[in-house]
């Protein structure tokens, strides 16, 4: 069994990779639930839902968030009659995210994932990092901002200067998924807001400090593999690029995945993790996604 520390972009892409290749009952996905919030009613978990869009084989590649083909009706609509959107949700997906916003009426946040994954014949076992609610304060040249009104509606451009966020308690059975994998694996999704806040979370350093731990650098030169990575890192004093996400995992990681354009890296990193793997993380395709996961599973296969 393999356990994967997820956000909503680059680890959803090694996530199809690793499903080719073994059992998707034997995958547990540790999401980030960082960027929550209600959207015109709804609840939006935007990396929950392009995890196990991706898992059920629907998400749309072309974005990386929402479903493949979808329509967009109802936002259509609103926009007519005076009622825009900060998102643009499509109408299937907006069915998802409705339910889910019933479901939060009765039940946990971990048990609404868990009820909504087997309704779209997902296999893997999908857990959100906290059934608490998260906050996230990015402090900019223009003032403090939730999350997706920096990304989407300032469209990621002020410069930040902060970034802050709470610290919640672990969904039901996230600690033990760490402690019990064969191998945990870090994906390639921004360290700051996407890994870091599943870290944060008390007592899974010390799991992960007990697990064996891969993690696959998101940064590729000294640029991420996608989302503004690149600045949050520089705004909290990290190096912006491979050796600096190392460092930010240094205490825990016992192998890193870099990518062939980063080989210089190589003998630095060594200093902080003994086992250093180059090979092309850059995944353009299904094939690529396919032997990035081979590399990384090795033994397991």
């Amino acid at each position: 069994m393999i356990t994967i520390l997820s956000g909503g972009t680059g680890t959803p892409k090694l996530i199809q990779g690793i499903t080719k290749l073994m059992d998707p009952r034997k995958i547990n996905v540790l999401v980030n639930t960082l960027e929550n919030s209600y959207f015109s009613g709804v609840c939006v978990a935007a990396d929950l839902d392009t995890v196990m869009y991706t898992l059920a084989g629907i998400i749309n590649e072309k974005t990386w968030y929402g479903i493949a083909d979808d329509t967009f009706i109802t936002h259509e609509t609103l926009n007519e009659i005076n009622c825009p959107e900060t998102l643009r949700i499509g109408d299937r997906d907006r069915a998802i995210k409705i339910q889910k916003t019933l479901l939060l009426e009765r039940y946990p946040l971990s048990k609404v994932v868990d009820i909504q994954r087997k309704a779209l014949g997902v296999k893997s076992r999908v857990i959100p990092m906290s059934d608490e609610s998260s906050h996230v304060t990015i402090t900019t040249d223009e003032g403090n901002m939730a999350f997706h009104d920096f990304l989407v509606k300032h469209q990621g451009k002020p410069e930040v200067l902060d970034i802050k966020y709470n610290t919640v308690e672990p969904a039901p059975g996230l600690i033990e998924s760490i402690e019990e994998a064969d191998k945990v694996i870090i994906g390639p999704s921004n360290p700051v807001t996407s890994i870091g806040p599943i870290i944060s979370i008390e007592g899974v350093v010390d799991a992960l400090k007990k697990s064996y731990v891969t993690a696959v650098s998101p940064i590729i030169g000294d640029t991420p593999v996608s989302g503004p990575a690149a600045k949050f890192m520089d705004a909290l004093g990290h190096e912006v690029s491979c050796k600096g996400v190392a460092a930010m995992y240094q205490e825990f990681l016992d192998e890193f995945v870099i990518d062939i354009k980063d080989r210089i890296y190589e003998k630095e990193i060594e200093k902080l993790i003994s086992n250093v793997v180059v090979t092309n993380t850059n995944m353009k395709n299904i094939g690529d996604k396919m032997m990035l996961a081979k590399s990384i599973l090795g033994e397991i296969l």
